[in-house]
Order: C-alpha cells, then structure tokens, then sequence
C-alpha cells in the first residue's frame, strides 16, 4: 500500500495544473440553483475525458461518473450550484473569472464548492492510470440544488436512481480535516390571525402583529434552553423574516407571519422543535408549519421534500472515519484533525435520512463560503484529489 499512496501523491502533484485548470473552467460558468444545465454538461465533458467508465446524468440533472463494478459502493459527492454573487462592490475581483494567480482559484463556487469535484474529477483519472481493481464501485456526483434544498439530489438518486451507497464522502470545504457530522436544521413558519378594525378604534380589532411580536420574544428567549451536544454544540432558533398584512395602512394588522430558521443538535426532532413554538403560541389564533420544498430542476423535472434536515453524526471510531484517518495518514504523513461543519451539506439526506456512513473532506475553508473574494488553494485541490484516490484503495 505504501507503493500506491507514493504514487497516489505523484499524480496529483502531476495533475496539479490539470485540476486547477478544469476548476477555473466550472467557476466561469454561472450556476445558481436550478440554473446549472451548462456547469453539469463541462462536468460531464471532464469525467468522459478522464476515462471514467461510465457519465451520465439523471433526472434531477445530477452528473453521475462511475469507475469500477465492484459489490460495495463508495459514492463522492460535491454540490454544482452556487449562491449569487452578493454585493459586487465587495468582490476585489470578478466573480466568474476562475483566474488561477498567486497559487489560488478565485472565485464564486471555488469553495462551496466546485473545488470538491474539480478535485475527484482528477481522483478518478488517478484511478484509471493506476488500474484500480478492488471490489469496490465509485460513484462520483456532481449534484443539484443543494444551495436550496440540502439533500434533495441524495433523495432523488437513492429513491429514483435507485443507487445505495455503503459508505459516502462529501466534498464540502473542510479545510482539508475530516468531518463527521454538524447540527441539522429545519425552516418553521407560524401564521398569526388576527381581526382588522379602523385604525382609529384599536380596540375594536385583534392585531396580528403583536401577537407576533409577543411569540418572537419569547421565541428568543428559547435559545437559552436548547439543548447542547459536546461534539455538534448547541441547538438556535432565529427569526429571518416577520410579514404582516391588513386592509389598509389606516387598519389593525389581521395577518402576520414569521419565518424561523431552527438550527438542531443531538437529540432535537422535528417533533420536538415543533412542539416548542406550538408550546409559546397555544393561546394565540396561530398555525405552526414546517415549509416544503419544490421547484423544477433544470432538466423541467419538478421535486420537492420537506424542509427538515436531520442532525446527523458519526462516532469517532467508526470504521470509515478510521477509513479516512488512515488515508490521511498513510498519503500526507501526519494526524487529521477530526471535527464538523458549522453549516449544513447533503449528508442530512445521505446520513441524516438514509443512515449512509458518510465523512467529509473537502478543499477549501468553510469562511469562505457564500462570501466575496472566494477562492481556494490550489494545494487544497492536489490533496484533496490524492484523498479521495487513497480513501477508495484504503476501502
């Protein structure tokens, strides 16, 4: 093994430029959430010219490249779709330029989180080169949608595509640790209803909004009970938007509704979390919902799932995060640190929903993602691509 993670690492020096260059190709093509037909087809181009055995892409508009045939299946996942680009008064350079300068890929995507597959694009080629024969198979997905909805491509390829991984890695930006979990989330909209009466006679009426205002109060005051997890940190709740409405502006309020945005540990349901705002609003006319997501892909598909998306975790010493210490290990010749995103990724579907053992590994800083001025060591993406080679040997 020692041979192959010597040559594993020379490949992906060999290949630095080959990466880089293949990234900055992704960075300059524009592609929000449901927008990414272009950036899925130079994907697809580049998994064909590295000699996958197969590329295809689904319904959902998922790139799916596959090497080998083997029983078990590993599958590597990045997400193609990128936030906008924000304030362009921020950005010291364009963000579509996909400029490799000063040993970086700068741009929007170049962290989270195009950087992920330009790197297991090479991965695969590595793979190739070195005729890789276990009785593995390795899907390599470049999914869709994920900005939006975490987790609904895994959906879409476990329940559609009918493809089951045994094990997964994500390519979200880790700065080059190994992750193995972080808090899930759920989005919450309560209703209020209220009775409208002229503004000059409040009395007569029962407004919406202060009911309200009465429930975010006291739903700030319930970060302060969440429950807390020594390794995922504590559960939040934060309101992100309150929307109001009445006959008039010369009227009481009759509607209002606030969007939460409730971040889940260790041990918090959607059940739970439902119950606690139900709990604060029970002796008001007010409706707790959890939202649903569905919007058309870029392939015309409509798909859509719940807006819950499970905490999930891995022990320590679990048999693939042991898998991914000793690929780090045996390729860079020292110990990985072992720890968890802050944000969430499609490991809410893949593990969180499916009970997939998934790790994550990923070039990049998690800072800067849906930042200005994001880009990423090219350093990063030669690791990064001798990871996911080495990770599937070490299988």
């Amino acid at each position: 093994m020692k041979e192959i993670h010597a040559k594993i690492n020379e490949l992906s020096e060999k290949y630095r430029d080959y990466t880089a260059s293949n990234l900055s190709k992704l960075v300059k093509i524009k592609s929000l959430s449901t927008q990414e037909k272009d950036v899925q087809l130079e994907l697809k181009r580049q998994m064909e010219e590295a000699g996958f055995d197969e590329v295809f892409i689904d319904g959902l508009g998922n790139v799916i490249g596959r090497i080998g045939n083997g029983k078990r299946i590993l599958a590597i996942d990045g997400h193609m779709d990128t936030v906008d680009f924000g304030n362009l008064d921020a950005w010291e350079f364009d963000p579509l330029s996909g400029e490799v300068k000063d040993g970086f890929v700068h741009g929007r995507g170049s962290v989270d989180q195009e950087g992920g597959p330009a790197s297991f694009v090479t991965s695969g080629r590595i793979l190739k080169e070195l005729g890789f024969d276990k009785d593995l198979t390795v899907y390599f997905v470049g999914s869709v949608m994920e900005e939006d909805c975490d987790g609904l491509p895994w959906k879409y390829i476990v329940e559609e595509d009918k493809i089951s991984p045994d094990f997964a890695i994500s390519t979200e930006p880790t700065n080059l640790n190994i992750y193995r979990g972080h808090r899930g989330r759920m989005e919450i909209v309560v209703s209020f209803y209220g009775l409208s009466a002229h503004g000059s006679a409040p009395e007569r009426g029962k407004n919406a909004i202060y009911m309200a205002s009465r429930a975010a109060l006291e739903i700030e005051k319930l970060n302060e009970h969440l429950a807390y997890d020594e390794f995922l940190g504590k559960g939040s709740v934060t309101i992100s938007q309150m929307v109001t409405g009445a006959p008039s502006l010369c009227a009481v309020a009759d509607f209002a509704k606030i969007h939460l945005d409730r971040r889940l540990t260790w041990g918090e349901t959607k059940e739970s979390a439902v119950k606690e705002i139900e709990e604060i609003v029970k002796d008001m006319n007010a409706r707790v919902e959890v939202l649903q997501y569905s919007e058309k892909a870029y392939t015309g598909l409509e798909y859509g799932m719940e807006k819950y998306y499970p905490t999930w975790k891995m022990e320590e010493n679990h048999p693939v995060v042991q898998t991914g210490v000793s690929a780090y290990e045996n390729l860079f010749g020292k110990k990985p640190v072992v720890d968890k995103w802050t944000f969430s990724t499609n490991g809410v579907v893949i593990n969180g929903v499916y009970g997939i053992p998934t790790i994550g590994f990923g070039p990049g800083n998690e800072v800067m993602a849906h930042a200005p001025n994001e880009k990423v060591p090219v350093d990063h993406l030669v690791k990064a691509s001798a990871f996911y080679a080495g990770f599937a040997y070490e299988m």
